[in-house]
């Protein structure tokens, strides 16, 4: 174990290197998935196997749970980050070189997997606990900008060209992976002097046992999955849906239209900051219960503008109810099991979510269901499914 002064400010040449890569590996994988979609469709491929492209890029998040974050504490977080960007590009790559779509995806979910815990726990190490909150601030908001454009760059490069799409998507990686080379070489947090995969399978069970025995904690884990399987399903309903719904076939208007989401989640983000504190969090208990009924009176919208609106809203309902959670988390998570355990159990129940819900929109779309009416479902199911949860908080604080 290697112990190092906490810096008292936040060094601008680090910050500034991990925000940059961040950003532009953020911005690829966005840009990635409309590219994969496109590439898809170019090869005629049946629908059901376009929502699969996320079913691959998440198995890798579930499998690699209980390693990914020893991994990031076991070398300095700036190579593991250059190591999982590297592992993005070969993926992006094979993908252009002619590796299946979903095969290919799923290699860059191996990077992302990889990633997600280097990116957040090299905060801590590389400013004060009095510049945490503002650096995790400008690495989320970066994050946002990144979804928001990658989704769009994405739609606008595919429906230009395939081929040039991956080229830049690939491109991206490499740069993002020359930013990480000017992160400075911390030390690293926890050395392994051997690799015991039955330990760590043991440690990440207990946190897990603990997170769930703990009511705020098994509260926030279950309504932040849902959450983001919720938003996951949207994005391949949307690409579905635009074509039925406005006649618009092109792949430009869904990642624009899930960029609004985006845009909804950071104003959600913005109003929860200022209205909802860990004591109040039961606040934002009724935007997460409007999510679903929302996203089922999105489904009969024929209107692009309507649309747009709409999406916005949800995105708000979405920020609104979702950062008050990851904060509860994040603080039961520290004093319990610690913030690293916490996010890794976080993300296995997250991509679980994903992985369902998905995986349900999948089956619906290969029995032949029309899109209004998956939507329709997906919807109630968000709407039963947080409408429990919260009932069940409510019902226990009283």
């Amino acid at each position: 174990m290697h112990s190092t002064s906490t810096p008292s400010a936040i060094p601008a040449r680090g910050m500034t290197a991990v925000l940059i890569a961040q950003f532009i590996s953020a911005l690829a994988d966005n840009a990635l998935l409309f590219a994969a979609i496109a590439l898809l469709k170019s090869q005629s491929a049946p629908g059901w196997q376009l929502p699969l492209l996320q079913e691959f890029f998440v198995v890798a998040f579930i499998v690699l749970a209980p390693f990914v974050g020893p991994l990031a504490d076991a070398l300095p977080k700036g190579r593991v980050m250059l190591i999982a960007n590297g592992m993005k590009f070969i993926g992006a790559a094979a993908m252009l070189c002619g590796l299946h779509p979903l095969l290919a995806y799923g290699m860059v979910g191996l990077g992302a997997a990889a990633y997600s815990p280097a990116k957040y726990g090299i905060l801590s190490e590389l400013v004060g606990p009095q510049h945490l909150v503002k650096a995790n601030s400008m690495m989320e908001g970066s994050t946002i900008v990144a979804i928001l454009l990658g989704a769009v760059l994405g739609g606008w490069l595919a429906d230009h060209s395939v081929t040039g799409a991956l080229a830049a998507i690939a491109g991206c990686y490499l740069v993002a992976a020359v930013a990480n080379v000017f992160i400075p070489r911390l030390p690293v947090a926890n050395a392994l002097s051997r690799v015991s995969l039955p330990a760590l399978v043991r440690d990440f069970v207990i946190a897990t046992s603990t997170l769930l025995k703990n009511p705020d904690a098994r509260f926030s884990l279950m309504g932040t999955s849902i959450f983001w399987g919720a938003g996951s399903t949207l994005r391949f309903l949307l690409v579905a849906w635009v074509p039925i719904a406005l006649g618009i076939a092109d792949l430009s208007t869904p990642a624009n239209l899930s960029g609004g989401v985006a845009i909804g989640i950071a104003l959600g983000a913005f109003a929860a900051a200022r209205y909802v504190q860990l004591h109040s969090v039961n606040r934002a208990l009724p935007a997460g219960v409007m999510i679903g009924l929302l996203i089922v009176g999105f489904a009969y919208i024929s209107n692009l503008y309507w649309a747009i609106a709409a999406l916005i809203v949800i995105g708000a309902c979405g920020g609104f109810y979702v950062v008050p959670l990851n904060a509860l988390l994040q603080e039961r998570g520290h004093a319990s099991v610690g913030a690293g355990h916490a996010i890794a159990v976080q993300n296995l129940f997250e991509n679980i979510s994903m992985l369902l819900m998905v995986g349900l929109y999948t089956v619906l779309e290969k029995q032949g269901m029309p899109v209004i009416h998956s939507t329709v479902a997906v919807g109630l199911v968000v709407f039963v499914a947080i409408g429990l949860l919260a009932a069940q908080r409510l019902w226990a604080k009283k």
